[in-house]
């Protein structure tokens, strides 16, 4: 008996290592050489690998496809139908797998429905992406970033809260009284 939940209509491939308490959904496929931690949840029709890592408590929604190079760490929420892609120049009639980029999503970080995330950027930990946005370069942690390419509009707490600064530049998150400071505009906790 395993030690995670897969659907009966879900595929998990041979040499992948799912973590305890994980559940994937209908219709959803899991490829060969990927690692899922704990306590995730794919939604359904989701396809995640072949070399993907996923850390643990990850929340996939879903028709969501996970493709190699990316990397997804602890706590990142990734909402219905995002999208990744994983090259930058793609043509059907060349084959470039040996050029797929690196994608990194850092702790805590969240992605909106529908939003693009193009190959090759790192959002930093704990960021905000709104839905249907286009991230087309590296995020800053905790950065709320909207639009078309997207834009950086201000900051968010730990708890995704959209932070308001006084005169220097502090803040308190609503959530739970933690502390923020803009310097050198990055956002750090205090």
């Amino acid at each position: 008996m395993s030690e995670y939940f897969a659907h009966e209509s879900a595929y998990i491939d041979d040499n992948v290592n799912i973590g305890e308490n994980t559940k994937i959904w209908h219709f959803s496929h899991i490829l060969s050489n990927t690692t899922i931690g704990e306590n995730c949840s794919f939604g359904q029709n989701c396809v995640v690998g072949p070399k993907v890592t996923i850390g643990s408590g990850v929340k996939v929604q879903n028709n969501i496809s996970i493709y190699e190079g990316v990397e997804v760490e602890d706590d990142v929420f990734l909402g219905p139908s995002m999208v990744f892609t994983n090259i930058i120049n793609p043509r059907s009639f060349i084959v470039r797998r040996e050029e797929f980029k690196k994608t990194l999503l850092k702790r805590g970080c969240s992605v909106g429905a529908n939003a693009t995330i193009v190959c090759g950027v790192t959002i930093g930990e704990y960021a905000l992406i709104g839905s249907g946005a286009v991230i087309n370069r590296d995020v800053k942690p905790y950065a709320l970033m909207v639009g078309v390419p997207a834009k950086q509009i201000g900051w968010v707490s730990k708890a995704g809260n959209t932070l308001s600064f006084d005169e220097n530049d502090e803040a308190i998150d609503t959530f739970d009284n933690s502390k923020y400071k803009i310097i050198d505009n990055t956002l750090e906790t205090l």
